[in-house]
């Protein structure tokens, strides 16, 4: 008897391990989907901002728009536009799936403020950084702010003893030095004045993002990825419209803010791809956070990542080869960075002697 209910126990053992390896392995695939999200939403929401109103916003028929407004106001708005696009998509499938109710419950308890939290700091304030950020410094603020994931591997060891050993660091490494092989092409030029300050606006960004992945990724782990995606992407969107375009607005001085967003949002010929771009963006961002909750921050974030590579990849595909708009191609060096992506993704997941380990078991 005792034999056997140690056997017993053995198995049960093996069991409960196989699972959460299973568990863990269907949260990278997750995570990973959800960077092929983003890149769709990248890709469509680029392609509606120049359809339409957008077209003229940005083309000849700027109505005298200043530079500063068509370069940041006109960007904060397509990015409200999207996040606005995404809570709709958001609310409308929390109704098909009956969790409309929830929803509004789950605002009241603590796990839903965590995720108001997390999007208001990874959504207008991290976002508003970037924006800053690249205004100062230029295209180097975006090898930058791709230290989120590094970020919040680091606050998730910090906060909720997460694993955070010297292997998984030397993956997020790997990842981070993936990103900045993809930014190489546009890294060129001389620097712009600010550069300190737009650079410390980039870690700001990154710290953002890196905290909105963290707390999220733990508030989907209390509660149902659908409704907690529903929080984020209503919040985000909401304080993109009242927070972000207005400050924009007041910086560009005697622009009619309002009159923009009425016309962005009643645009017929853009809106559709602003709509398809919400959809990416619900994808991505509900992926990602049910991916940190399911594999941890560290690799879900790190797995997140490989929209360093998407992004470009779908843009090409969708404006580039399907859409036929010039400047789309991708240089070598971004197919060369996906094969260090997936070593860096692959470094953090696994330890390779585990594999040495199972040959000699063999």
């Amino acid at each position: 008897m005792i034999e056997a209910s140690g056997s017993e126990h053995l198995v049960a053992v093996a069991a409960k391990k196989k699972l959460s390896a299973d568990f863990r392995k269907k949260g990278i695939l997750i995570a990973l989907f959800s960077g092929l999200c983003y890149g769709f939403y990248t890709a469509f929401m680029t392609l509606g901002m120049s359809k339409g109103i957008w077209a003229d916003w940005y083309g000849a028929n700027t109505a005298g728009l200043s530079a500063f407004t068509i370069t940041f106001l006109l960007g904060a708005l397509g990015a409200a536009t999207t996040d606005t696009c995404s809570a709709v998509w958001a609310l409308l499938i929390a109704v098909v799936r009956g969790k409309l109710g929830d929803f509004f419950r789950c605002l009241k308890t603590k796990p839903g403020l965590v995720m108001v939290v997390g999007a208001l700091i990874g959504g207008p304030l991290a976002s508003t950084a970037y924006v800053v950020g690249l205004m100062k410094a230029g295209s180097i603020v975006v090898p930058i702010s791709a230290l989120c994931p590094a970020v919040g591997a680091i606050l998730a060891r910090v906060w909720f003893k997460q694993e955070l050993n010297a292997r998984m660091m030397l993956g997020i490494f790997i990842c981070f030095l993936a990103s900045l092989m993809i930014a190489i092409p546009s890294l060129g030029g001389d620097a712009p004045d600010g550069m300190f300050v737009g650079i410390c606006f980039g870690f700001f960004a990154a710290l953002g993002w890196g905290f909105e992945g963290c707390v999220c990724g733990y508030g989907t782990s209390m509660i149902d990825s659908e409704v907690g995606i529903t929080i984020r992407q209503v919040t985000s969107g909401l304080s993109n419209l009242i927070i972000l375009v207005p400050i924009f607005g007041m910086m560009s001085g005697d622009v009619n803010t309002l009159g923009l967003v009425v016309q962005s949002f009643t645009d017929g010929a853009s809106l559709i791809y602003f709509a398809l771009a919400g959809l990416g963006a619900y994808g991505a961002f509900m992926f990602w956070y049910k991916g940190n909750s399911m594999c941890g921050a560290a690799l879900g974030m790190s797995c997140n990542g490989t929209f360093s590579f998407w992004g470009p990849f779908c843009c090409w595909i969708i404006l580039g080869v399907i859409f036929g708009l010039d400047g789309w191609s991708i240089p070598p060096i971004a197919w060369a960075a996906a094969v260090v992506m997936v070593i860096g993704i692959f470094t953090i997941a696994l330890n390779p002697l585990d594999l040495l380990k199972k040959k000699e078991d063999m």
